[in-house]
């Protein structure tokens, strides 16, 4: 967009739609736009309602339909080129809107793989999690714990409830895709447990559970992740999740060792990286 009066550029990373024409987003430049700036879009109105006091900004925009002609999917910092196919950074299986960015792990999947695991007798549930900004955001804190992570909203249907449920009552393993999909479950297993139930039931909600080493892991028994970059909240979850049964550090040792060798070997990280399974 520009600004009005002075034409300046102006960025909008929107994160998560409040109400009609309200939302959460990021902007840039963000010291020049506080409550009551305004910028135009495509002949749309956009002006900024209140500053959050964490980075984002509440935003209203007179026209939503300017999403549409105007917006982008948005790609990590890192891709330098725009994608032809925007399609490409989403996954086979996606379906609901909200995301602020895709589950990557995800993006190994091809239709032919997933009728392949089908047929090896692999059962197959989908789950749903709008992944937040804050997932990637760097602890900058050198104790985790004081690291706040945002909320994101997840969604849990019977289907899957069940089918999940089943798996455990079976013996058989949970294997998710993603930390995206390892966050959701176990939420959903603590709201079980706070009901005094070992049974997830379908829900849906706020995710703003914090994984870090120590936890204990109530339903996930394996991960497909990709390689993530450092202080992450996503390689501190990979890592309580390769410790789980574990003394002291020694998860974060296994996945410092199994990232040594990902580098030897010249591994891709990150989005259309190179993953890893951890059973």
């Amino acid at each position: 967009g520009k600004r009005s009066g002075t034409g300046g550029a102006v960025e909008v990373l929107l994160l998560h739609r409040l109400e009609a024409g309200l939302w959460r987003a990021m902007v840039r430049p963000g010291r020049r736009l506080g409550p009551g700036a305004v910028f135009d879009v495509e002949g749309s109105s956009v002006e900024v309602v209140e500053d959050t006091g964490d980075g984002t900004r509440l935003i209203r925009l007179s026209d939503e339909g300017v999403i549409r002609r105007s917006g982008e999917a948005p790609l990590p910092p890192y891709i330098h080129t725009p994608l032809a196919d925007q399609e490409r950074y989403q996954t086979v299986y996606s379906s609901a809107e909200g995301s602020a960015a895709a589950p990557t792990a995800g993006l190994h999947f091809t239709p032919e793989l997933l009728a392949a695991l089908e047929h090896r007798g692999v059962r197959l549930s989908e789950v749903t999690l709008h992944v937040g900004v804050d997932t990637f955001r760097p602890v900058r804190s050198e104790d985790p714990g004081k690291h706040k992570l945002h909320s994101e909203y997840f969604y849990l249907d019977e289907r899957a409830a069940q089918e999940i449920s089943r798996a455990k009552r079976d013996g058989r393993r949970v294997i998710c895709v993603g930390t995206t999909s390892v966050r959701l479950l176990e939420q959903a297993a603590l709201l079980a447990e706070a009901r005094g139930s070992d049974t997830v039931a379908a829900s849906s909600g706020w995710a703003d559970l914090f994984i870090l080493p120590g936890h204990r892991f109530r339903l996930v028994d394996g991960l497909v992740t990709n390689f993530h970059l450092p202080r992450s909240t996503l390689l501190m979850l990979v890592s309580a999740f390769a410790g789980r049964g574990r003394a002291g550090d020694e998860g974060r040792r296994l996945i410092l060792e199994a990232y040594g060798e990902a580098i030897e070997r010249e591994y891709r990280f990150y989005s259309f990286g190179d993953c890893m399974i951890i059973l």
